[in-house]
């Protein structure tokens, strides 16, 4: 059976789409196996990656470092640590470091990310907002604030240049206003965090209307924000709009 990327990844979408994180992580592992049976490094890979991200939303930590690990194994194997892949999956393997409380070794993984991708992509590419997002988590786990900032501003940069991106700037927003209270306090950085919020849920109302899964996802990943900075009418109006899409898919 010759095994088709984007077939995997159609499949994958659509159970995602439909919340059934069960049936994905089902999907994934059924084709790891005949990926292996195939000797098909390429897919394995591809697997890997999509294993430890689901596996890390699903707090499966072991699982997720042990995808983690066979990722950066199956890299070396391979001979593409120079490759623009190659940096996709440092990203990914970072976000399951940080995730699982090791954020410098996430900020190792991340640097070469940046490193690979800004000598490989345009500046302008969204790649680019997803790395500063998460390098910037890990840095204020590390109490980098300066630094965290930075690379948020860099996030928002790339963001604005292009269009329909309004909700990962979102993202961007209330990951500002989370760096504001670990380095402030919440009394201290009130005002701050609710400026914000403010541009944040105003940057995802101009999507209100989507009904595509990346914008579910984004709503369902900023609800629990809003509501534990008690906008708890905008979280439920996130929640609704995230169960809209599902139930359409």
């Amino acid at each position: 059976m010759e095994l088709s990327a984007n077939e995997i990844l159609e499949k994958l979408d659509y159970l995602l789409g439909k919340n059934d994180y069960s049936a994905a992580k089902e999907h994934l592992l059924n084709t790891l196996s005949a990926a292996m049976a195939e000797g098909d490094e390429k897919i394995k890979i591809l697997l890997f990656n999509e294993l430890m991200g689901l596996c890390r939303k699903l707090g499966q930590r072991e699982e997720a470092l042990d995808y983690t690990k066979k990722a950066l194994v199956q890299i070396e194997k391979m001979g593409i640590a120079e490759n623009i892949g190659a940096a996709t999956t440092y990203l990914n393997c970072a976000t399951v470091y940080k995730a699982f409380s090791n954020p410098q070794g996430a900020i190792s993984l991340f640097q070469k990310a940046e490193r690979i991708y800004t000598k490989s992509l345009k500046p302008s590419d969204t790649r680019f907002g997803g790395l500063y997002n998460n390098m910037g988590l890990a840095l204020v786990d590390l109490k980098r604030f300066s630094e965290a900032g930075a690379c948020y501003q860099k996030a928002l940069s790339v963001m604005q240049q292009n269009a329909g991106k309004e909700p990962e700037q979102a993202i961007t927003y209330l990951n500002l206003a989370s760096a504001a209270e670990a380095e402030l306090g919440l009394e201290t950085a009130d005002v701050k965090i609710n400026e914000y919020l403010s541009i944040a849920q105003r940057l995802l109302d101009i999507g209100k209307d989507r009904q595509d899964g990346e914008y579910a996802f984004v709503c369902d990943k900023c609800a629990s924000v809003f509501g534990y900075y008690g906008y708890f009418a905008y979280e439920n109006e996130l929640i609704s709009r995230k169960r809209r899409i599902y139930e359409r898919a």
